[in-house]
């Protein structure tokens, strides 16, 4: 979005002929900035396939493409209230749209989108609306009747996000980097749980739950409560009018996901529309853990499922398409993003266009297997929460882009805010992990849904090690990705490294090739600051690394980096950064993206 600017005002004064050709200048920087927009709004176009709109108000421009999920008859955007004085275009799902309308009874609605009670709510309680919204969204709002304009993004940052700002005084918003004005003399990623006011020109958080001061809780633990509150949350994302799945790796988050939604799916409009019986989708190299265990949940629950497999090569080739969608240089991202991106392209070819994955669980309930040495309850908690606020940095941008390079939407029932919010009341102590009382890690959540009347999943899976979903598609995957790498990237360059890329210097072979392709890609340093950095094992944050004094040796970002604490880990006396299982002779060289990719666009 391109708000009224300098270039929009009209000084007034002078002759007719001067005023007319004031008016005529106005007219053709009008059109050629519209021209623009049309131009490169479809650099975005792979997110909502199904329909392009764009408005104008004087020089105000809010383009949208549209992945049509709910009443993909008539609800295409942007979308207005009665009079069109308010006007919005939204990236994003609201679950409790039904009953918000309810609390809008003298409204008149246009489409029965879920996101069309946006504009109506806003013209009944101005910007203070927006935590009254349950779901993931991004949104801009123009009110016409004084050119002013809000911004929003949901409270974790399931849906991405960025604002930029040109010399000229316009300010630009737009799902993807690559939607940005090229011009823009500075961007940056939107913050969750933020809004930004055109009148005031500033961000102010809009979520703020308790959990976020990341003092220490003290209720105790419900399992009962706890199975509710993720089965209310996985309940209400089966709000759809299009085929859906469910993504299955077989671990306890995603399997307990397919196994709620399972129970649950009968009965709903989606299942009198597509049937009753659930499509699940995993993805692996051949043999690989997750493939194994997701057949066996899928066959323990039923459902119709799908395996897609891949090879080293195929992501390896891959990996620069990865990089220019996904829009990051993490290692850790773009290894996890490679397959989730192949399987994306998989399932939308056989016509489905929503899936409901399992992200989140790790963050809220210290799942990733370094949390073993937590030191107490409290630096266990705080840990949680830094994790958490930084998701859309990382899983949340992995699920969104990976699944919207296809026009695949993916929902994520663990990030619900109701769900977080009981789940992040309870006293950490229940969530440390011990091993001499059989607390393995997320054991709260492993026990609210032990039910041995009516299980919901087989015990060994209930109670399955974590597998980070890099590691699950196979463990050659990292190790080829990394002997890829050396190949691509010599000793002398690492020893530069630190002069060619002194913002977040790659320490890693395989970090400095993903660099390289993304600074092709991205060259801006507005760009590159997007991306989050600092040590990092096994997925952890920077500030968790001092909890053993060998993680600083050994930076991985695998899981099988913690020695003692993973079934597959590294031998601790190898150099896992140059482990090779892929022979040299299959790796061939890097794979050229054709197209550059700068460009302006609004939101998606």
């Amino acid at each position: 979005m391109t708000p009224r600017g300098t270039h929009g005002e009209d000084s007034g004064g002078g002759s007719g002929s001067s005023r007319m050709s004031q008016w005529r200048t106005k007219l053709v920087f009008v059109q050629i900035k519209r021209l623009m927009i049309l131009t490169l709004v479809t650099l975005l176009k792979h997110r909502g396939p199904d329909w392009s709109g764009l408005y104008q108000h004087g020089d105000c421009f809010l383009a949208h493409q549209r992945l049509a999920i709910v009443d993909p008859a008539s609800g295409d955007q942007p979308l207005y209230n009665e009079d069109k004085s308010i006007v919005v275009t939204v990236n994003g799902e609201i679950y409790n749209h039904e009953e918000l309308r309810k609390r809008l009874p003298n409204h008149k609605f246009r489409t029965g989108s879920d996101c069309d009670v946006i504009a109506h709510l806003y013209e009944e309680y101005g910007e203070n609306f927006v935590d009254m919204l349950d779901g993931m969204f991004s949104f801009v709002l123009l009110d016409t009747r004084d050119n002013s304009f809000i911004v929003a993004r949901d409270a974790i940052g399931i849906t991405s996000l960025y604002i930029g700002w040109s010399l000229d005084g316009s300010v630009w918003i737009a799902s993807e980097l690559k939607g940005l004005n090229d011009d823009c003399e500075h961007f940056e990623s939107f913050p969750p749980g933020h809004l930004y006011s055109s009148k005031e020109g500033a961000l102010k958080r809009w979520y703020n739950p308790t959990w976020f001061s990341e003092a220490i809780p003290s209720a105790p633990y419900d399992p009962l409560a706890l199975r509710s509150a993720f089965e209310t949350a996985v309940i209400k994302r089966l709000m759809t009018d299009v085929p859906f799945g469910v993504l299955l790796s077989g671990g306890l988050d995603s399997s307990l996901v397919a196994s709620i939604t399972a129970r649950h799916l009968a009965g709903t409009k989606a299942a009198k529309q597509w049937g009753a019986q659930l499509h699940s989708f995993c993805v692996g190299l051949e043999g690989s853990p997750d493939l194994k265990a997701a057949k066996e949940v899928a066959d323990y629950l039923g459902t119709v499922h799908h395996e897609f497999y891949f090879t080293v090569q195929d992501g390896i080739d891959a990996i620069e398409d990865v990089i220019y969608h996904i829009e990051t240089y993490d290692v850790t991202t773009i290894r996890a993003s490679t397959p989730m991106f192949l399987m994306s392209r998989k399932i939308k070819s056989l016509g489905v266009k929503m899936v409901i994955s399992g992200e989140g669980s790790d963050e809220i309930f210290g799942g990733y297997l370094y949390f073993h040495k937590a030191p107490n309850k409290e630096e266990f908690h705080r840990e949680t929460c830094r994790k958490i606020k930084a998701l859309h940095q990382y899983d949340c941008l992995r699920a969104n882009k990976s699944t919207s390079a296809w026009g695949l939407e993916a929902r994520v029932p663990f990030l619900d805010k109701d769900f977080i919010n009981v789940a992040m009341a309870i006293d950490p102590e229940f969530k440390l992990i011990k091993k001499d009382q059989g607390r393995i890690e997320k054991w709260v959540i492993r026990k609210a849904f032990d039910d041995e009347e009516h299980p919901y999943l087989p015990k060994h899976i209930l109670y399955r090690q974590k597998e980070q979903f890099s590691d699950g598609v196979g463990y050659s995957w990292i190790d080829g990705l990394k002997s890829h790498a050396a190949l691509h990237v010599t000793d002398k360059m690492m020893l530069n490294a630190a002069r060619i890329f002194p913002h977040n210097t790659p320490t890693t072979k395989e970090a400095y090739y993903y660099r390289m392709i993304f600074e092709r890609f991205f060259p801006q340093n507005s760009a590159r600051n997007t991306v989050p950095g600092g040590p990092s094992v096994a997925c952890s944050t920077a500030t968790a690394v001092a909890w053993d004094a060998e993680w600083s040796k050994n930076l991985d970002p695998s899981g099988r980096a913690i020695f003692e604490v993973h079934q597959q880990a590294y031998d601790k006396q190898a150099a896992p950064v140059t482990s090779s299982i892929v022979p040299p002779e299959i790796i061939d060289n890097v794979p050229q993206m054709k197209v550059s990719t700068p460009g302006v666009a609004i939101l998606s």
